[in-house]
C-alpha cells in the first residue's frame, strides 16, 4: 500500500488516541480513531472501557457533536473495524451508514475467527479499506490482546526487586523495602497496565501485601477498576483476612480442591489440575485467557517466578535492581536448578534506566 506522509500524520494521531485508553480497556484492545475530511480533523475518539463505545462511534459522535458531516470523511483506525455484535453494535456497519468515503486501518484484527471480516463489511459497501500503516506501532498498543487472540493465553511480564548481588530476601522471608520508593512508583504502573495481578501463597504468608494499585494517578480516572488479583493457593494456607483478599476488586484464590474457609464475598475460589503437586501454571494462564485477561503481572517470590521461567511462560521480565548487598545467605531471585551453562536462560535486554538510586532493566524472555 502507498501512504504519503499525511496518511502518517493522522495515523499516528490515531494512535496517541488509543493509548489514552490504555489503563482502562483491559478485556478489550486500546484503538483510536481520527476521522479526515478537506485535510482538516473533523473527528476523533478512542475506546476507554469495555462496555463503553467504540474508538469509531466516539469519533463519529465527536464529528456530530461539531456540525461536522461525516459523509465522505476518511477514517484513521488503528485495528481493523469490528463486525460482531458483542455489548456494542460492528464498527464496520457504523462506518458504513456514517457514510464515511475511505478507511485506513494499521491492523487486522488478530483474531482469526474475525479477521478480515470488517474489511469485507466496508468494502461490499464500496468503501476503500488499505491497512498496514504504521502496524509495529499498533501492535505495540495490543500485545496482550494480541498473544490471548492468538494462542488463548495472556502476556505474562514478570517482576521482582532484587539486591546487587540478586537476592529478594533475606533468609528469614523479610523482603520490604528492597528498592526505593521511585521504583516501587513504577511499579503501581505496571499493576494499573495489567489485567490481573499473580502472587503465590507464600508471599502472602511472609509479606500480607496488598498487591493492588493505590497511586491517585489511576484511580481518579472514572473509567479505572482494580486489576484481578490472583493467589496460588495449593497448599490452602492463605487466611481469610489476608490484605490481598479484603481490598476493592475482585480476587480468585487457586487452588485444587475447594476449601473451606469463610472468604470474603469477592473471593472466587478457582480449581486448576496440578502437575506434580503444583497448580498447572499454563492451564491457570488459560483460564486467565478465558476471563478475557490480556496481560498478567507476576509479582512472587522464587519459586513460584522460578516455576513461571522454566515453564517458558514469561514475555517479559522487569528487575528492579536496588544498591544493596543482602549476602549469600538471602533468597535467589528464582528458583532454576540448573546446572550446566548450556542449561542457562538467554535475555534480551530491552531497556534500561535509573529510578532513584535503583536500576530498571526490562528483559525479553526467548
Amino acid at each position: 500500500m502507498n501512504f504519503n506522509a499525511d496518511d502518517s500524520r493522522y495515523m499516528a494521531r490515531a494512535i496517541q488516541l488509543a493509548r489514552r485508553g490504555w489503563f482502562t480497556t483491559r478485556t478489550n484492545p486500546r484503538v483510536g480513531c481520527l476521522l479526515v475530511k478537506d485535510n482538516i480533523v473533523i473527528g476523533q475518539g478512542w475506546h476507554e472501557k469495555a462496555g463503553l463505545p467504540h474508538a469509531e462511534i466516539n469519533a463519529i459522535f465527536d464529528a456530530h457533536q461539531q456540525n461536522h458531516e461525516v459523509e465522505g470523511a476518511t477514517a484513521y483506525v488503528t485495528l481493523e473495524p469490528c463486525s460482531h455484535h458483542g455489548k456494542t453494535p460492528p464498527c464496520a456497519e457504523a462506518l458504513v451508514q456514517a457514510g464515511v468515503r475511505k478507511v485506513i486501518c494499521s491492523m487486522l484484527d488478530p483474531n482469526p475467527k474475525v479477521s478480515g471480516r470488517g474489511v469485507s463489511i466496508l468494502e461490499k459497501a464500496n468503501i476503500e479499506v488499505q491497512s498496514g500503516l504504521m502496524e509495529s506501532e499498533a501492535r505495540a498498543l495490543n500485545s496482550g490482546f494480541i498473544k490471548r487472540m492468538t494462542t488463548g493465553l495472556p502476556r505474562v511480564v514478570a517482576k521482582t526487586a532484587v539486591s546487587l548481588d540478586g537476592r529478594t530476601a533475606m533468609a528469614s522471608g523479610e523482603s520490604q523495602w528492597i528498592t526505593g520508593p521511585e521504583a516501587r512508583k513504577q511499579v503501581q504502573t505496571l499493576r494499573a497496565e495489567a489485567g490481573a495481578i499473580l502472587t503465590g501463597s507464600g508471599t502472602v504468608l511472609s509479606d500480607n501485601p496488598a498487591m493492588n494499585v493505590r497511586d491517585s494517578r489511576y484511580l481518579q480516572n472514572q473509567h479505572f477498576v482494580q486489576p484481578l488479583r490472583v493467589v496460588i493457593d495449593s497448599g490452602q494456607r492463605v487466611n481469610p483476612t489476608a490484605k490481598i483478599l479484603n481490598l476493592d476488586g475482585d480476587c480468585w484464590l487457586v487452588n485444587s480442591r475447594r476449601s473451606t474457609n469463610d472468604f470474603p464475598g469477592n473471593v472466587r475460589q478457582k480449581h486448576v489440575n496440578t502437575v506434580k503437586d503444583r497448580i498447572d501454571l499454563k492451564a491457570l494462564l488459560t483460564e486467565l485467557g478465558k476471563e478475557g485477561i490480556n496481560d498478567v503481572l507476576v509479582e512472587a517470590g522464587g519459586e513460584l517466578l522460578g516455576g513461571f521461567l522454566s515453564s517458558g511462560l514469561v514475555d517479559e521480565l522487569v528487575v528492579f535492581m536496588a544498591p544493596k548487598l543482602m549476602g549469600s545467605d538471602a533468597r535467589a531471585m528464582a528458583e532454576l536448578p540448573l546446572v550446566k551453562m548450556s542449561e542457562a536462560m538467554n535475555l534480551e535486554l530491552r531497556d534500561v534506566r535509573q529510578v532513584g538510586q535503583d536500576l530498571k532493566l526490562t528483559y525479553r524472555v526467548d
